[in-house]
């Protein structure tokens, strides 16, 4: 351990007595960690970002039916085009037929406006929703209660609001009970709902909710509706939804060669096609890692070799005063590990501050991962030993008179 840090301390001389030339030797190793840092932090920041605004809105225990597939080619856009719209007797179908479902969920919305006294908010989004909506876990309030199932049903003009709406509207005053009008027409607010915060600068608390009769007579009744399932049992949530395909597919009377008219979806499918996008971005960052990092050890190589001939006699006088062929190895790469360390810790540094600064002047959030910065270090560590090998290989081959004679 002491001669590690022997050695170590002069390798830190040498790099300071040489502050340009270090720099520049490491500038390879600077690039793919900063690369590496700032790349990693910003994708990171954006997964929980993600994965928070996808829950929030589609829920961790449920499923959602929907008109189309998630995803189809360009050949398959034809066929789906012309997919009916769901409808309550969807909805009514899965539910009678499901065995493994909880509860079932219709949903519509639009875009009106909102005012209270002399306050006005435009193009706010209006969720109307069935019964069995407090059924299910993405709807939640902070201030006040939820509509009940009677309300619902009987499209009592209550409203669960937004936290931003109330906000906006009545600032520090209590929202509760208080009479706002909708596209023109009066609604009392029973709630606020649970503030969710922002997405990529977007306000995911601008909404209100009401029944989903009452919005089809105010916008109507020929919206596009979403189908959200619940299942019994989480764990059992494929098989729900495999129960609720052959509802949909016996409701609308398909034969067995057809092939579905809808499509199906968890909160997992739209975070796995957004990690199949993420993936491409890694894979660019891996290449301009590695191109980097081999650039950089070829340059560190190149430069220990330098550091091996203009140390030539010095090498020759410690292994004439008995040191061995395993302690110059040693040194010489203890000072090519700590000169790769060295381009890491700077890498570190600026990955770090640029990943903050994007994310403090754009909506694009970051997390700086403990195991981002100590692969990053690590990584070049492992480059400073790889191409440190032969220069210090050399250095130990040395014959120690020939190098007392070197000028």
């Amino acid at each position: 351990m002491n001669k590690f840090l022997e050695s170590a301390v002069i390798a830190l001389a040498a790099i300071w007595s040489a502050k340009l030339r270090s720099l520049m030797t490491v500038l390879g190793n600077i690039v793919a960690v900063t690369s590496i840092i700032a790349v990693v932090s910003l994708i990171q920041g954006l997964n929980a970002s993600v994965k928070d605004a996808i829950l929030s809105q589609a829920g961790a225990d449920s499923f959602s039916v929907q008109q189309f597939p998630v995803t189809f080619s360009e050949e398959e856009f034809e066929k789906f085009r012309y997919n009916p719209r769901l409808t309550a007797v969807d909805a009514q179908a899965i539910k009678r037929f499901s065995p493994q479902v909880a509860a079932v969920m219709l949903e519509s919305s639009a875009s009106g406006q909102i005012t209270y006294r002399d306050k006005t908010i435009d193009s706010v989004q209006i969720r109307g929703v069935s019964s069995e909506f407090a059924n299910f876990s993405t709807f939640n309030v902070e201030q006040g209660r939820l509509m009940s199932p009677i309300e619902v049903e009987r499209s009592t003009p209550v409203v669960v609001i937004g936290w931003d709406i109330a906000d906006r509207l009545f600032g520090k005053a209590d929202p509760l009970e208080k009479v706002i009008q909708i596209e023109g027409i009066h609604f009392r607010v029973v709630g606020v709902a649970a503030k969710r915060g922002a997405f990529l600068g977007q306000s995911q608390d601008s909404y209100a909710i009401m029944s989903l009769i009452r919005l089809q007579t105010m916008f109507g009744s020929r919206r596009q509706l979403s189908v959200t399932v619940k299942p019994r049992d989480i764990t059992q949530i494929q098989t729900a939804m495999d129960e609720a395909t052959v509802a949909m597919r016996m409701a609308r009377r398909l034969k067995p060669k057809q092939p579905d008219n809808f499509g199906l979806f968890t909160s997992d499918t739209f975070l796995d096609l957004y990690h199949q996008a993420t993936n491409g971005i890694f894979a660019v960052l891996v290449g301009v890692v590695a191109l980097s990092l081999v650039v950089g050890g070829i340059v560190i190589m190149n430069i220990m070799l330098m550091v091996v001939t203009e140390r030539t006699r010095e090498i020759g006088l410690r292994k004439a005063l008995g040191a061995r062929r395993s302690d110059i190895m040693a040194q010489m790469l203890t000072e090519s590990v700590v000169l790769s360390i060295f381009g890491g810790v700077i890498g570190t540094m600026l990955g770090t501050g640029i990943a903050l600064t994007i994310s403090s002047l754009t909506p694009v959030p970051a997390a700086v991962e403990a195991w981002s910065v100590a692969l990053g270090i690590g990584v070049t560590a492992l480059v400073g030993l790889f191409f440190g090998l032969y220069p210090a290989s050399r250095a130990a081959r040395l014959d120690p008179i020939e190098a007392l004679r070197k000028e």
